[in-house]
């Protein structure tokens, strides 16, 4: 065993165990009964005036104990169950309490009867547990408690720990009053206010420190973990209005997460990203180099959209930042609308809504056709593009493709070997191309004249690559019959006023930017980007990131882990192997990626190590960054 010279004294319930034992020995016992709900609601309202000191223990003890209805054999399963409510980040610091067991104590309100088999599992045996005691009748019904026990009484946990007189420092952690006035008393030297579980305002207001998890008590008294770093400390802004579930996702998985639901200009996100590791945003912030310059802590962006122009990748890359987006999650939003669209304009229907919507009754079949039999043709056969090919087919429209990189067809879709083939040819015109900056004005003057008299252009991808002036005039003068835009040249930061030459004319659909904006697909995207900030936060893992050599790692058992982000220049891997092999570590594993510009090297080591180790490896020549798990 090791030892500190400090004591640390835990709480049970909602401290070792993410629930109050006796909450759910109540919902087990009276399962079935018509008034379990009220019982129970009962049981909890009067544990939680005991726990913040609104009535005396003692009270709170006997009419819950009352109310229980519970026998001897209802504490096996309790047990059973409590084993699998342990604090998700007690359990995951499973070998604190191997190690430092001869310094650790419980005292507890709670029963030994339940309380000893669950902390046993964790190297503390029963003569180090401080708890009260059931009374059976000859039945074996619990029909109170051994009322001589000092922690059956109010304050009960002051007296226990005089009693005990323990030496050196003594920390208590807990998340109630009876935790934190053993502070207040005098006789422990500090109070850890454990909020995993439950956060009590009258706790906090009272706590030395503020324990979000396990991790955090460790970090902050220097003591081994299962993380180097508490993700409590990892701080994550969320701009413009990001589906509240990411935030869930984040904040569940132990990060401190701040929502902004709007944008912010330059100047207010350098000011605003000082001390954030991760950054989620959407199409409108613009990534900065001035930005990533003053983000001195910044790790990773999730850009929650598929587009990454606002982000200065290459300067985001040399500054060791990874950005990762959400390529797919939205492809079936757009490819919805962009069917959509093809009926509504083949149909001429937001003409006709228009003149009913200013008083006009124009019953006609002029200029409305069916979609069936006509020729579309997708410029750019990603996976938005197949996704349209099939789904046109589906309703009877012949397929026609150009991609600037050989892609294999679906279907019966055609493949046109170049732009101007598939403009001859189209009915109707659907733009799905990336963000490429060569692919300005890509539909211009030039190619509006090749397109057919009387077809159609629906441009979903990007705003840059259609001339806007030059679609305006072909649809003035009946060289195309219809057009449905999304996105624009240039757009707002924020909703209110804008304008397009586009706007009044007929036959036209104007939406804003809204192509993969549906529920669904902010719902995919906000699971999606958090699973890979966390990967990569928690693992390193940089499987498809968009401006950084991508690592796909096995998974880590029982190892340090280092991850070293460097320029990409020769001899760098030699230098760090040089570091560790002085100060003797032993790597059980290493994993190398590189581009152009950067390297990382992930070294996962199967030992105790020097933490010189880590100044050393941060100074090695061309170090961009360098972090520590585990």
């Amino acid at each position: 065993m090791v030892g500190t010279g400090r004591k640390y004294v835990f709480d049970f319930d909602s401290t070792l165990t993410r629930v109050e034992a006796l909450d759910v020995l109540a919902e087990m016992t009276l399962e079935g009964k018509p008034n379990r709900e009220e019982i129970v609601n009962k049981i909890q309202e009067i544990t939680n005036l005991g726990i913040d000191g609104d009535i005396s223990f003692t009270e709170s003890l006997e009419r819950r104990i009352k109310l229980l209805d519970a026998h001897k054999d209802d504490l096996k399963p309790l047990v059973k169950e409590l084993q699998q409510k342990i604090s998700k980040s007690i359990a995951s610091n499973k070998e604190f309490f191997e190690k430092f067991s001869d310094d650790i104590y419980v005292i507890s309100c709670g029963f030994k009867e339940f309380i000893d088999p669950i902390v046993k599992e964790y190297n503390i045996p029963s003569e180090r547990v401080y708890a009260n005691t059931f009374k059976f009748d000859n039945e074996g019904n619990i029909i109170g408690f051994d009322e001589n026990n000092v922690l059956s009484q109010h304050n009960g946990k002051i007296e226990c720990l005089k009693q005990m007189n323990l030496e050196g420092e003594v920390q208590v952690i807990g998340d109630g009053y009876s935790d934190y006035v053993m502070r207040e008393a005098g006789i422990a030297h500090k109070f850890f206010a454990y909020t995993e579980n439950v956060h009590r305002e009258k706790a906090t207001k009272a706590a030395d420190h503020i324990a979000p998890n396990m991790d955090e008590f460790l970090f902050v008294n220097d003591l081994p973990r299962n993380l180097s770093y508490p993700k409590n400390r990892i701080k994550i802004l969320l701009l413009e209005n990001i589906h509240p579930a990411a935030f869930e996702n984040l904040s569940e998985d132990g990060f401190s997460v701040e929502l902004i639901k709007h944008s912010l200009s330059e100047d207010e996100l350098i000011e605003k990203i000082q001390g954030v590791h991760v950054l989620g945003i959407r199409s409108k912030t613009q990534l900065t180099q001035k930005v990533l310059d003053a983000a001195n802590k910044l790790l990773v962006v999730g850009a929650f959209c598929i587009g990454t122009t606002q982000i200065d990748l290459l300067h985001a890359k040399r500054k060791g930042v990874v950005v990762f987006n959400a390529p797919y999650s939205n492809t079936r939003s757009v490819v919805e609308l962009a069917i959509g669209e093809i009926i509504m304009l083949m149909r001429s229907v937001f003409a006709r809504s228009s003149e009913l919507h200013s008083g006009q009754w124009q019953k006609t079949a002029e200029g409305s056709r069916e979609v069936r039999g006509k020729n579309l043709g997708i410029v750019g056969y990603g996976n938005i593009g197949k996704q349209l090919s099939i789904l046109a087919e589906a309703i009877g429209m012949r397929v026609y493709y150009y991609d600037v990189e050989d892609k294999l067809s679906l279907g019966n879709a055609k493949k046109c070997g170049s732009l101007e083939d598939l403009l001859n040819v189209s009915d109707v015109v659907t733009l799905h191309i990336d963000d490429n900056k060569a692919n300005k004005s890509f539909i211009g003057e030039r190619e509006i004249k090749q397109m057919r008299d009387g077809a159609m252009l629906i441009n979903l991808s990007r705003g840059f690559v259609v001339d806007i002036g030059a679609l305006a005039d072909a649809l003035k003068s009946g060289k195309l019959a219809g057009a449905a835009i999304d996105v624009y040249p240039e757009e707002p930061s924020a909703n209110g006023e804008f304008y397009t030459p586009l706007q009044g004319l007929p036959n036209v659909i104007l939406t804003p930017h809204v192509g993969g904006s549906t529920e669904e697909a902010q719902r995919d995207i906000a699971d999606f980007v958090p699973n890979k900030i966390m990967d990569y936060i928690n693992t390193g893992n940089s499987v498809d990131a968009v401006n950084f050599p991508n690592i796909r790692l096995p998974k880590q058992n029982k190892a340090h882990r280092f991850l070293h982000i460097h320029k990409n220049v020769p001899g760098i891997m030699a230098k760090i192997n040089e570091v560790l092999a002085k100060y003797e570590m032993n790597i059980s594993g290493q994993y190398l990626s590189t581009d152009s510009e950067v390297g990382y090297v992930i070294t996962d080591l199967d030992k105790e190590y020097n933490k010189d180790v880590i100044k050393a490896l941060k100074k090695v020549e061309h170090t961009i960054k360098f972090r520590v798990l585990y």
